[in-house]
C-alpha cells in the first residue's frame, strides 16, 4: 500500500434522497430483513438481531469435554500429518467458524468451488462467499502412510493431537493454478506462496474436522482471541443493534480512527442507538516486514488508552486468520469472516489486502478494486459497505482529516514507508498524525530492531 489515504466503499442500504447523500443503493439487492441488522426493507423500522452466520448457522467443531480422552486415544490408532504452523492456524479458523458452513479442511468440489466461483453452493441451492482455499497440503510419503484409511489424526510440532479429520478426501494440489487464480499472478515472491506452497506437498487432503479442544498460543494474547460465538455474545451483552468491523494489519493512526468514529456518527444518524466497533487485527502469518502482532496489540491498547476509540463502544479481538495480501480475492475472504462473527457493517480501505508487486515496482492490485468487487461479490449481499473520502492530514487544522479537493496543498499524504522511516529514526510525525502512546509503541518496536552492542541484527518474525 503505497499511501496511509483511506477511501470507502458503499454502504449497501437505500437512500432517502440518493441525489443529495453519499449513501447508495445497489440495485437488484434486497435489504436482508429478519435475519441481519439492517433498514427493514418494508417496515423501514430498524432491527435489533445479529445477522445470521452462513448457512443459518454458526459452525463450532470442537470435541466435548467428556469426549477429548476418547479422541486422544483414537488418534493413537490411526495415520498421523503433522501440522506446520499455518496449518495449525487455519484448523483454529475451521474450528471456531469463521469459515462457516465449511466442516473441515476443503474437498475437491469445496476446492473447485472456491478457485473458480469465490463461493460455494450450499445443498438449499444458496450461495456463501469463499474466495480462499482453506485446505491441507501433503506429501507422497504422507499420501503413502494414509492408505486406505478414512480417517488421519493431526498433530502440532510437539506431536500433540490437535484433530482428527475423517471421511477423508486425497486429491492433486496443483500449485501453480492455485496461486494464479487467487493472486493473478503466479511472479515470485508472494510471500503466502513461498511460505505455504511453493514447497508444499502435491496432494490435498480433505474432510470434517473434530478438534480435541480450543487452540491456545499461549503468547499473553489468547485474551484477545474471541471466537465468533464470543463475538457475539459480547455485542449482545453491550446491547448493540449494529455492529461495524474494521480489519488492518497496521499501527492505528489517526485516518483509520476518524473513519471509525465517522462510521458510528452516520450509523446513529440512520437511527441505530448502539453501534459498536470490532477492531479486528489479523493474527495469523503475516510477512517479515510487518509490525508483529504483539506490538501491533501493545499499540491498538494505547488507541483506546489515549481515547482516540471509545472502549464502552469498541470490541479489540485478534481474527486468527493467515495473511494472502490476494487483494480483491482475499478481501472477501476478510468481510466474509465478519459476518460470522456477526457485523453486518464492514469498512474497506483503499488496496485491502494489497501488496508492492513481488517482481515490478508498482502496486500488484488496482487500489479501487477490492471495495468494487465487495460491492458485487457472490454471497456478500447481506454486507453493508460506507463510502468515505479519502483521509490526510490537514496541515491549515493540524490532525487527519477528510481531503478537500478544492485545497490540495493544505494536505500531506503520509505513505505507509515515509511513518516506518519516521518510527525507525524515532522521528516524531506530525502532531495529530497518531496519538503520543501508539507512536512510542511504534518506535519501540523499531527500536528494538536496532543493531545491538555485539554486532548481530535481529531477525524479523513473521506474526
Amino acid at each position: 500500500m503505497a499511501l496511509m489515504s483511506i477511501s470507502m466503499s458503499n454502504f449497501l442500504i437505500k437512500s432517502p434522497n440518493p441525489q443529495n447523500t453519499h449513501l447508495r443503493f445497489r440495485q437488484g439487492l434486497a435489504i436482508p430483513q429478519k435475519r441481519s441488522l439492517g433498514i427493514g426493507h418494508r417496515t423501514g423500522r430498524i432491527l435489533c438481531a445479529l445477522i445470521e452466520a452462513d448457512g443459518g448457522n454458526l459452525v463450532e467443531l470442537f470435541v466435548k469435554g467428556d469426549l477429548r480422552d476418547l479422541k486422544r486415544r483414537e488418534a493413537l490408532e490411526i495415520p498421523r500429518i503433522k501440522l506446520s504452523r499455518i496449518d495449525l492456524q487455519w484448523v483454529h479458523v475451521l474450528s471456531e467458524g469463521w469459515a462457516s458452513p465449511l466442516r473441515g479442511f476443503m474437498r475437491e468440489s469445496e476446492f473447485l468451488q472456491t478457485l473458480h466461483f469465490n463461493s460455494l453452493r450450499l445443498d438449499d441451492g444458496s450461495v456463501v462467499n469463499m474466495s480462499v482455499p482453506i485446505v491441507l497440503a501433503i506429501d507422497d510419503k504422507q499420501k503413502q502412510r494414509v492408505g486406505e484409511s478414512d480417517r488421519v489424526a493431526l498433530v502440532d510440532s510437539n506431536n500433540n493431537t490437535v484433530a482428527i479429520l475423517s471421511k477423508i478426501e486425497i486429491y492433486k494440489h496443483n500449485k501453480e493454478e492455485r496461486i494464479a487464480r487467487t493472486w493473478g499472478t503466479t511472479a515470485p515472491g508472494l510471500p503466502y506462496a513461498d511460505e505455504a506452497i511453493t514447497n508444499a506437498g502435491h496432494w490435498l487432503i480433505g474432510g470434517d474436522l473434530e478438534v480435541i479442544a480450543p487452540i491456545r498460543y499461549g503468547d499473553g494474547l489468547d485474551r484477545f482471541r474471541l471466537s465468533p460465538a464470543e463475538l457475539r455474545e459480547e455485542f449482545v451483552r453491550r446491547g448493540a443493534d449494529a455492529v461495524f468491523a474494521f480489519q488492518l494489519r497496521n499501527p492505528v493512526h489517526n485516518g483509520h480512527a476518524l473513519l471509525m468514529t465517522d462510521t458510528r456518527r452516520r450509523l446513529l444518524e440512520m437511527g441505530y442507538k448502539n453501534p459498536v466497533l470490532l477492531l479486528h487485527p489479523l493474527g495469523g502469518y503475516t510477512k517479515a516486514d510487518d509490525v508483529p502482532l504483539s506490538w501491533r496489540m501493545k499499540q491498538h491498547e494505547k488507541v483506546l488508552e489515549d481515547g482516540v476509540l471509545d472502549p464502552e463502544t469498541t470490541v479489540v479481538a485478534i481474527f486468527p486468520s493467515p495473511m494472502h495480501y490476494a487483494g480483491p480475492t482475499e478481501v472477501q475472504w476478510h468481510a466474509k469472516a465478519r459476518i460470522n462473527a456477526g457485523a453486518n457493517f464492514y469498512i474497506v480501505g483503499r488496496d485491502p489486502a494489497g501488496m508492492g508487486h513481488p517482481v515490478e515496482k508498482r502496486d500488484l492490485y488496482d487500489a479501487d478494486h477490492g471495495k468494487k468487487v465487495l460491492s458485487m461479490a457472490p454471497g456478500l449481499q447481506r454486507l453493508n459497505i460506507l463510502p468515505f473520502k479519502v483521509a490526510a492530514y490537514d496541515k491549515t487544522q493540524g490532525k487527519m482529516a477528510f481531503f478537500d479537493p478544492s485545497r490540495p496543498q493544505d494536505f500531506l499524504f503520509i505513505s505507509g514507508t515515509k511513518m516506518r522511516t519516521l518510527a525507525k529514526n524515532k522521528e516524531s510525525p506530525p502532531d495529530g498524525f497518531m496519538c503520543p502512546g501508539g507512536w512510542k509503541v511504534l518506535v519501540d518496536y523499531y527500536d528494538s530492531l536496532a543493531v545491538p552492542e555485539n554486532g548481530k541484527i535481529p531477525e524479523a518474525v513473521p506474526a
